[in-house]
């Protein structure tokens, strides 16, 4: 690996808004350390195995002792950490689950990966991020700042507490040289939508499903030196869902 060859590190990697980032990273020359909970998948040409790292973020205990694992797969140095994992559970009819039916432990499981992971994986690997003065991005929602007729209370609700922990860590990190930022994507055609979503489509001001491709470019612009300025900003990327 060459010396200049920038590193990311991407959790929730291997679908959807994730394997799209990875995939413009992979593109642009950066080194790809990916984290989700299954295995690298082989046929997959953007990952390698030595550069993943199987890990179910809804454990505490597991998240905490992987910062280890992680800081020498890094080798001292993180130019970008992506925290995009995110779980939204359903109920048995694939209903929305509010705050009247979500029971505590699917509370618990969804903030741990929405929203504990984030701060365990930043603080953990402060000193790589600082030496390299890295960037953080943290993967919000649309459905963090109103009621979504899909997305759950408690996912809702994380990424509120996502959103307000990016103004908390970009005031943090400053000091240290680190830029935090986030995305709060909209409607995204992945695999994971919700019927439905057609109707929501119909009432955006440009009328369409995002791409994770577009995503993924925001990501990469807060990562990249074109953004050397910005910190503690959140950008909507939802074609003016939130006008």
């Amino acid at each position: 690996m060459a010396d200049s060859q920038k590193t990311l590190l991407i959790t929730g990697a291997s679908r959807g808004i994730g394997h799209a980032t990875v995939r413009r990273f992979n593109r642009e020359g950066w080194r790809v350390v990916t984290v989700s909970r299954t295995p690298c998948a082989p046929e997959c040409p953007f990952a390698s195995p030595e550069n993943h790292l199987m890990l179910d973020l809804s454990d505490a205990a597991d998240t905490v002792n992987a910062i280890g694992i992680l800081q020498e797969m890094l080798g001292g140095r993180l130019d970008a950490l992506v925290n995009n994992a995110g779980v939204s559970p359903k109920g048995p009819e694939g209903e929305r689950l509010n705050t009247l039916n979500t029971d505590l432990m699917t509370w618990g499981q969804v903030f741990h990966v929405n929203f504990f992971a984030s701060v365990v994986l930043a603080r953990g690997l402060k000193d790589e991020l600082a030496a390299a003065k890295g960037s953080v991005v943290n993967i919000t929602s649309i459905a963090g700042s109103r009621v979504h007729p899909f997305a759950g209370a408690a996912y809702a609700t994380s990424k509120a507490a996502l959103a307000a922990l990016t103004r908390e860590m970009a005031h943090d990190f400053g000091p240290l040289g680190v830029r935090v930022n986030a995305i709060a994507p909209g409607e995204v055609e992945t695999a994971i939508l919700s019927p439905g979503t057609d109707k929501i489509v119909e009432k955006l001001p440009l009328q369409r499903l995002g791409q994770p491709e577009e995503v993924a470019s925001a990501i990469y612009f807060l990562c990249s030196d074109e953004s050397s300025y910005i910190s503690g900003a959140e950008i909507e990327v939802n074609g003016a869902q939130h006008v």
